[in-house]
Formats: C-alpha cells, sequence, structure tokens
C-alpha cells in the first residue's frame, strides 16, 4: 500500500486526533420541534418533498457561505407511508451555478439524533464534514439529508432512496438554497452513504422521474447488495459480526416486523441494548457473533424465519430495476484486514462487511441495460482502506459529469461474481430436546495503536483529489484498523 502524501506530512494520525477534529456525534434535544410536523392537514396530503419547515442556521464549514438551510419535508416511509424527513443544504462561498452534489451520510445508526442535520444545528462537525468542504470548494452546493428518516431505518435501503430523492425536491424548490428545478445533481456515497446513492439510481426513474432527469451520475463505494448474504458472510466476524443485530434492529424498524419470539435469550438480550446503537457501539465489540447465538436452534438458518425472508428480499437490489444514470462503483476484497473469513461457499472474498462478488455481479447485472457502469475492484486492503480509493475517484469522477464528459465504462471487463438470486423459505428444524448453554462472545474489544491512511492501490493524484482521499479517510480512520477507526464514531455516554 502507498502512504498518501499531503504537502510534506505523512499522513499518519491516531485516533486520539482524528476523534478531537472531528468530535462526538452531536446530541440534539429531542423537544427540538422543527423535527415534528403539526400542520393540521394530514402528513399523507402532500406531495412528496414538499416543505414542511424551513430554517437556516449559522456553521461554519471551509468552503462554506457561513450558513446552512434545514428543510422539514414530506417524504415516504419503507412501507409507502408518509413521513416527515429533514434535509441541510450547504452553500459554497462561490457557488457553481445549476450544480449541486446530494451527498449520502455513512452516520449508521438506529437513533434519529444520531443524523447528520443534528450535529449541523447544535454547531458540530463530523468526519464527513471534510469531504463536504471540499466538494463545497469546488463551488458545489450539497444536499446532506438524514437519509434513515425519522426513526432511524439502519439498513433499509428503499427508505433511504425515497428520503434521498425527495430531499432533492425540497431542496430544489426552496427559495432560501439557490437551487431550482433544473439544477444538476451527482449522487456521492460510501458504505452507508452508498446504500442512499445506489437506492436514489434505482428509484428515481419511477419514483422521481422530476429528478432522474436532472442526475448527472452517481459514486459509491462499499455497497450492500444483498443483506441477507452480507449477514452470512459477516457470521463469526472478529470486528463486523456485530451489523447482523444491528441491520435487524433497522429493518424490523421499517417493516413493522417483532423478531423476539425467534431469539434466544441472548438475542433478546442484544437486541435490546442495541436499540440506540451507532455504528461505533457494534463494530469490534461482538467479536465472534454469530446468528445461531441470536436465535433459537429451530431457527438456525436465517432462510427459516418468513418474515426475514420477506424483508430481505425487498431489500435485495439485484431483484429491482436497472439505474439509468452513469454510475462509478468501488469496491474492496481484502477481508483479512478487517477479521472476516472471505472462503464462505457462494460468498467468497469481500471487504470485511460487503461482498465483492456481490457487487461485482450487481455492476454486471447492470451493464446488460446501461453501458455506463464503471467498476474498481480494490484488492488487499478492507472496507476503511478502500474510501480513500473511492474519494480521490468520486471527486473528479462526478466532476467530469457535471462537465458533461462521456462516462467511462468497464461492462465486458468486469469479473464473473455471485448469484443475487432471492432467498427461499424454509421450514424450522424441530427444536432439541435440551436447551443449548448461553454463548461465550464478549461484547467487549480493544483497539490500540495509530491509523496509518492508505489510498489502498490507487495511482497518482492530484492535490486536490489528495485532499479528498484524506478527508474521506478521516471519516472512516483508515485502513487496516476497523476496530480503531470504527470506534472513534462511538457515541459517548
Amino acid at each position: 500500500m502507498k502512504r498518501i502524501l499531503v504537502g510534506t506530512s505523512l499522513a499518519v494520525v491516531t485516533a486520539s486526533t482524528v476523534f478531537a477534529s472531528a468530535g462526538s456525534p452531536a446530541r440534539a434535544a429531542t423537544t427540538d420541534p422543527f423535527y415534528t410536523y403539526s400542520g393540521s392537514a394530514p402528513l399523507s396530503s402532500y406531495a412528496p418533498g414538499a416543505i414542511l419547515k424551513s430554517r437556516t442556521v449559522s456553521y461554519a464549514i471551509g468552503g462554506g457561505s457561513g450558513s446552512v438551510v434545514q428543510l422539514l419535508y414530506r417524504s415516504t416511509d419503507a412501507r409507502g407511508g408518509a413521513n416527515a424527513a429533514v434535509t441541510s443544504i450547504f452553500k459554497p462561498a462561490n457557488p457553481k451555478a445549476g450544480a449541486a452534489i446530494s451527498y449520502e451520510s455513512a452516520y449508521d445508526s438506529l437513533n434519529p439524533e444520531d443524523g447528520p442535520s443534528r450535529l449541523v444545528a447544535a454547531g458540530k462537525s463530523s468526519y464527513e464534514m471534510q469531504l463536504i468542504g471540499i466538494f463545497l470548494s469546488q463551488g458545489y452546493t450539497v444536499i446532506e439529508p438524514d437519509s434513515q428518516g425519522p426513526t432511524a431505518d439502519f439498513a433499509a435501503g428503499p427508505e433511504y432512496g425515497t428520503v434521498s430523492l425527495d430531499s432533492i425536491r425540497a431542496a430544489t424548490h426552496s427559495k432560501d438554497t439557490g437551487l431550482n428545478t433544473s439544477t444538476k445533481v451527482g449522487l456521492a456515497g460510501y458504505s452507508g452513504g452508498a446504500i442512499g446513492a445506489n437506492w436514489s439510481a434505482v428509484l428515481a426513474p419511477s419514483y422521481a422521474p422530476d429528478v432522474n432527469k436532472n442526475l448527472v451520475g452517481a459514486s459509491e463505494g462499499g455497497l450492500l447488495v444483498a443483506p441477507a448474504r452480507n449477514l452470512r458472510y459477516v457470521d463469526g466476524s472478529q470486528q463486523w459480526s456485530g451489523i447482523t443485530p444491528m441491520a435487524l434492529i433497522g429493518v424490523a424498524r421499517a417493516y413493522g416486523i417483532t423478531f423476539d419470539k425467534y431469539l434466544s435469550p441472548y438475542g433478546k438480550k442484544v437486541m435490546n441494548e442495541l436499540q440506540s446503537a451507532i455504528i461505533g457501539d457494534v463494530v469490534g465489540h461482538y467479536p465472534g457473533l454469530t446468528w445461531k447465538q441470536l436465535v433459537k436452534p429451530e431457527y438456525a438458518n436465517p432462510d427459516s424465519i418468513k418474515e426475514f425472508v420477506t424483508a430481505a428480499n425487498k431489500l435485495n437490489l439485484g431483484s429491482l430495476a436497472t439505474p439509468n444514470i452513469p454510475m462509478s462503483i468501488v469496491q474492496a476484497s481484502g477481508a483479512d484486514e478487517e477479521g472476516t473469513i472471505g472462503n464462505k461457499p457462494g460468498i467468497g472474498p469481500g471487504d470485511g462487511v460487503m461482498i465483492s462478488g456481490d457487487v461485482r455481479s450487481l455492476a454486471r447485472q447492470y451493464c446488460k441495460a446501461n453501458n455506463a457502469i464503471q467498476y474498481q475492484q480494490v484488492d488487499g486492503t478492507g472496507h476503511t482502506g478502500a474510501v480513500t480509493t473511492w474519494a480521490t475517484s468520486a471527486v473528479g469522477w462526478l466532476g467530469a459529469r457535471f462537465a458533461g464528459a462521456a462516462a467511462p465504462s468497464s461492462c465486458g471487463n468486469i469479473a464473473a461474481g455471485n448469484s443475487l438470486a432471492p432467498e427461499t423459505y424454509v421450514p424450522p428444524t424441530p427444536p432439541p430436546t435440551s436447551p443449548s448453554s448461553a454463548p461465550s462472545v464478549s461484547s467487549t474489544a480493544s483497539s490500540t495503536g495509530p491509523v496509518i491512511i492508505t489510498d489502498g492501490n490507487s495511482g497518482s493524484a492530484d492535490n486536490a483529489t489528495i485532499g479528498a482521499g484524506l478527508a474521506a479517510a478521516l471519516l472512516f480512520a483508515g485502513a487496516g484498523s476497523a476496530g480503531a477507526g470504527w470506534r472513534l464514531r462511538r457515541r459517548s455516554r
């Protein structure tokens, strides 16, 4: 791997340095009335994207104007019901006419109070603000939705998409943002942010054709394709296995599912303690956790739970339409760095949490109907390491789309991947005659040492692109140490 040099400084930072520069996730007051729709008309009577409330808050960020417009707007949840979501619109000091970035945050939380708009309202910073600052310095207005919706439905992809698309609608109809209905928009996001970017691209033609016609492309990395498969992939991982109960909570919340009757006593304990978790509360904190430890013995196969199968198939991108906009997809394949076994049958290598073969299959599927698909696989690094490669490509790739350049294509050169077939229900196995013993799984993890920010195997880049890579690397806190990096986003208690 190549260490990134910025000026003459080696980009080596300790966890405490990054934490000090980024700050803890803000905890906004639950009584803030801005987040609640209180009108007399039914929320469902408003069109998706309709502005319900507006305010401007002071917020200092490099490249920005010093103020951020926040909008409460009508959107749609995962079950098709009306909800009220919030977005923040960062205005650049020197705007580029008719150009905006919809930046999809990887805030990855089950607590609505961790939404990015609340950071802004509280005057707090975050790792992602550094990358947003790069876009602002280039003249883009940046739209940042609280993409998980008002109840923080983590991992429920369709809601990320509708909330993000309606955010663009609201932003381009507000008199305070400097945008209009002709503004061109690029989608950008990594990891949890890639969920928002990809689902926006998938849903835009049908859900928001008025937005779709103005999308110049989507740049994403570390993509969740078929969540049921990812749960099998991270099963027993030393770093990422805790993502399983967190995702189950988010999806259950989104679709009104109660999993309690399927859980073991230990599973209930874990699910209860993670109801308001943020990503740093789980990564590295449940080493070796398995699905079998979370459920009763007869449900050892996740597909023996009908509600799981139904929800999982709704979230499988492989079963949905192909976006009709250019796309750039970056995916790592170096799970050894992040404690996940990469030799499971039918799954194969990944980045520790996302499955490389699934992402390749989705890209190849998209290529059948859309030749403007670029795929870059970063071998030898994990999920946290590849963020630098994604960021260095995202700034330049999106800039070229706004400039009207033809989108590059990897179609015809993407290696075969995995099957993305839907899950199939199988009956539960009969329960054993004697109860199983409680699992021995640690709920704490240790992590020390510096975080070395690298750019994987990416080639040379100019200073602006390297700056974007560094900003994103600070967000995810570097390659090769997922435990140290992700725990930087652990909520202070």
